[in-house]
């Protein structure tokens, strides 16, 4: 399978730069995986798609302020870094630019005094292992320090960060945000509980390797970036709970969906788990624990779009996406969204 194979033109008209002033007001469609038939509604429609007895997922992580800006101390040099991955107490693993300004034994500045860095590695993915020395508190440092970094295709800053966090972000550890769940509001979730429906939470730190394009040609050849997850022990309880009523689990964006069937591969009794996962979904995989899932429109060629091609059918997304193009949807983080049911044919039968 070729990662051309998963390329769509997209007007960049459709990139949305800033979010709707009502986080709500997205449009939603919403597609059925079995037929592909899709319906176009409001975000605040969500309610009405599910059912009693049905558990929604979500994911509580908080995008900290993973963007540093400063200089090399000895060329005063401008340097930005990016944080991925906390290695340890001090320790992170970056991405920086310009890399070539930034090699091993160089120290950094971004607060003369509080905040300094020496590199200790570069990675043969081409990142590099920071060690901070800070005086303070860290999370205090890095939200003086720091800001909230947004995605590459979006050109514009926005006014309140907030509008970059979900409602229910409360974990520390994201470099973006897992933006499925932008569209919720508090409103939503209560007419969601009115209906019935069960609400979970897990944890995973998005790291900015889901920007990052397939480069090979074969898309088997692609390594994924790990993540953190944790799934608690009262979602892996309602989970259990709700298979045993025969409802069904609803992901609220690819890391939830994502963190749900790598804790089934490893223990298939979904028990609380804590871990890192690289899992990487394409055309073939066979679900196991996700029955439909919210959320928003993916790059061409990207990961994610491997991933609802799994879910729903590589045709019938396809047919969607040209469908939203047409009916001048709004694209990527801050864009619409899309409600999807699991294709048969990628469900997990036991033989």
């Amino acid at each position: 399978m070729r990662t051309s194979d998963f390329y769509y033109y997209l007007p960049e008209e459709l990139i949305a730069q800033r979010p709707l002033s009502e986080r709500s007001d997205s449009r939603l469609l919403a597609m059925d995986g079995e037929t592909g038939a899709v319906s176009h509604r409001k975000f605040s429609d969500i309610p009405e798609l599910l059912l009693p007895n049905d558990l929604l997922v979500v994911n509580n992580t908080r995008v900290i302020p993973a963007r540093l800006l400063g200089v090399r101390k000895d060329t005063d040099r401008p340097i930005e870094l990016l944080l991925l991955k906390r290695l340890d107490s001090n320790r992170w693993e970056t991405l920086a630019r310009p890399g070539k300004k930034v090699r091993p034994g160089n120290s950094l500045v971004f607060l003369p005094g509080r905040l300094e860095a020496l590199v200790d590695e570069v990675l043969d993915n081409g990142n590099r292992i920071i060690r901070f020395v800070f005086d303070g508190i860290w999370e205090e440092i890095l939200a003086e320090a720091g800001t909230v970094p947004l995605p590459p295709y979006i050109k514009e800053s926005i006014e309140d960060p907030e509008r970059y966090q979900t409602v229910y972000a409360v974990e520390p550890g994201s470099s973006a945000a897992p933006t499925a769940g932008l569209h919720f509001t508090n409103d939503i979730f209560k007419k969601i509980r009115d209906r019935g429906v069960e609400i979970a939470f897990l944890t995973l730190h998005v790291g900015l390797g889901t920007f990052r394009p397939v480069k090979c040609d074969d898309i088997k050849d692609h390594v994924m970036h790990s993540e953190w997850y944790e799934l608690p022990k009262d979602t892996a309880d309602k989970i259990r709970i709700t298979r045993e009523k025969k409802g069904r689990i609803v992901a609220v964006g690819t890391t939830c969906l994502r963190t749900l069937e790598s804790v089934y591969n490893n223990d298939c009794a979904m028990n609380p788990a804590t871990g890192w996962t690289d899992i990487f979904i394409y055309p073939g995989y066979r679900f196991h624990v996700v029955d439909a899932l919210i959320t928003n429109f993916h790059l061409p060629e990207s990961t994610l779009i491997m991933l609802v091609s799994a879910f729903a059918g590589k045709e019938k997304v396809f047919r969607a996406y040209e469908e939203a193009i047409a009916q001048r949807y709004r694209f990527f983080s801050f864009g619409d969204a899309m409600y999807l049911t699991r294709n048969d044919e990628s469900r997990y039968r036991m033989e």
